[in-house]
């Protein structure tokens, strides 16, 4: 990963949208978490349910990953820095 050589500048409306992307990254992957604690408590009480919630939790980790990976783009595109 190569890191810029000068300072960066961000307006304040660069700021703002990462930060909303954050917040939209932040919700999203609480949804995702949200979905595994609730198949996880239905499973508990409903045992029959649980090949059809593993399903669900199965599911979760690559929508987190992908969450995840773009905002990790965004932010990296915003301060200019590379992967090598």
């Amino acid at each position: 990963m190569a890191l810029p050589q000068n300072p960066v500048t961000l307006t304040p409306e660069q700021i703002g949208e990462l930060n909303e992307k954050l917040s939209k990254t932040r919700h999203d992957v609480n949804n995702c978490l949200s979905l595994i604690v609730a198949a996880i408590e239905l499973t508990r009480r409903k045992p029959e349910l649980a090949a059809r919630m593993t399903d669900t939790i199965a599911q979760q980790p690559d929508k987190i990953i992908g969450e995840l990976r773009a905002f990790s783009a965004e932010f990296e595109q915003a301060f200019g820095i590379t992967r090598e």
